[in-house]
């Protein structure tokens, strides 16, 4: 079967400039939280030798002086504009894999004539959303995420790459001058170890011995040889498998003191995990929660974590938040400057599996169930936030720097673009 793999070109930037034209052809980095690092760069951000990951007070001065935008995280935008990217999509194959906010693997068995099918992807994304896309064909998903990035390097390709259609030694030729870092899954430090093998090049790495990679390495990039010969070993899922632990963790805008602050914060912590746990059907055995100062401060240090036990696996709110809660008082210290804390859920259960409490009733089994539901059903409807536990309810210090965030054009009634007639 021929797999599809489609990614948004620049995600962040893209979504940015769909609303705010007045950006395109300049250079746009997206920041991380409290506005430190860059996480996202428009081609010409790329184009000036910008690195992700860079501090940007390390890099604002010359960025401004080519002219350079920088933007807060808006990531309520950013879901918003991937699921209208991945809804279109879907109505090209029935077998959808979504892999992140701006990728997405497709089944196309049975089509043909790949390269228009691309094109047509790209015009109706384009023309629907705003959004460029690129797309790569081929017989497993780590050739097809190699399509893609040719694709997208070669303009040639006019965002299509369909590697079905080539010959073979029409492929050699391609992947003969692809640095082996490109491969889904090498990165820098595997590709470093692979040159002391005289591994540089896709081709190289497609022709090597499985066996000796596997000793050499692990088994997944054995299987990742395999796939660069064409054979699949990578299925496409229908539903995402759930996670084995769910981690949410925040930098600080301000430092934090107050214990009552670091619960405030905590507790949105949990809620925000608890919802990630119930939408996967699964309920937590443990929670753990941690507290931590800055190590780039010139100022005392501390860092301490606990794991608290859950009696019975839940996944109600109100239960994971008392138990983090008494996590945090127990690693407090006073006098010091926190700025980071978070909590994550492990033990991970189908909600269907949790042994049954014999001290709990079911009365309060179904109590617990009902108002979870209708905590999810409100902030569905009203959105996140809209209704949560007393200990996630204070806006307080602890809350992000997003001073250069833009407008959430589409997810906010008073942000929506009017236009005079």
């Amino acid at each position: 079967m021929t797999i599809a793999l489609i990614d948004v070109n620049n995600f962040y930037a893209s979504c940015e400039r769909v609303f705010n034209p007045a950006l395109t052809g300049c250079p746009v980095v997206v920041l991380s939280n409290n506005d430190g690092c860059v996480v996202a760069r428009s081609a010409e951000a790329k184009a000036l030798g910008i690195p992700m990951g860079a501090p940007f007070f390390k890099i604002e001065k010359e960025f401004r002086r080519h002219g350079g935008v920088a933007l807060s995280s808006n990531y309520p935008l950013y879901a918003d504009m991937s699921n209208r990217v991945m809804s279109i999509l879907a109505d090209f194959s029935p077998d959808q894999e979504v892999y992140s906010i701006d990728e997405c693997f497709l089944g196309m068995a049975g089509c043909r004539d790949l390269a228009s099918i691309g094109q047509n992807i790209r015009q109706k994304v384009k023309q629907w959303t705003g959004l460029p896309v690129c797309v790569g064909f081929a017989p497993t998903k780590t050739l097809a995420k190699l399509a893609n990035h040719v694709a997208k390097k070669r303009p040639e390709w006019r965002g299509v790459c369909d590697l079905t259609a080539l010959s073979p030694s029409e492929q050699d030729g391609l992947i003969g001058g692809t640095d082996v870092a490109e491969v889904w899954g090498v990165g820098r430090r595997i590709a470093a170890r692979l040159a002391s093998m005289d591994i540089t090049s896709v081709r190289q790495l497609r022709d090597a011995n499985p066996a000796r990679i596997r000793r050499a390495f692990s088994v997944v990039l054995e299987r990742t040889v395999v796939e660069l010969q064409g054979t699949s070993c990578l299925t496409l899922e229908d539903v995402t498998p759930p996670k084995k632990q769910i981690m949410v963790s925040r930098s600080f805008g301000n430092p934090v003191y107050a214990l009552q602050d670091l619960e405030h914060a905590v507790g949105a912590f949990v809620s925000r995990a608890a919802e990630k746990l119930r939408g996967q059907n699964s309920c937590a055995g443990s929670i753990l929660v941690f507290a931590q100062t800055s190590p780039f401060r010139d100022e005392p240090q501390y860092a301490r974590s606990l794991t608290v036990p859950i009696a019975t696996a839940t996944d109600d709110a109100l239960t994971l938040t008392k138990a983090a809660l008494t996590g945090l008082a127990a690693i407090y210290r006073d006098g010091y400057a926190y700025a980071k804390a978070g909590v994550m859920l492990s033990e991970l259960v189908e909600r269907e599996r949790v042994p049954q409490d014999l001290f709990m009733r079911e009365q309060q089994r179904e109590k617990s169930a009902a108002l979870m539901a209708t905590l999810d059903k409100v902030n569905a409807r009203f959105g996140r936030g809209a209704l949560t536990t007393g200990a996630a309810s204070a806006q307080g210090i602890w809350r992000m720097r997003q001073r250069k965030k833009s407008p959430c054009y589409s997810t906010r009634w008073e942000d929506l673009i009017r236009v005079k007639g």
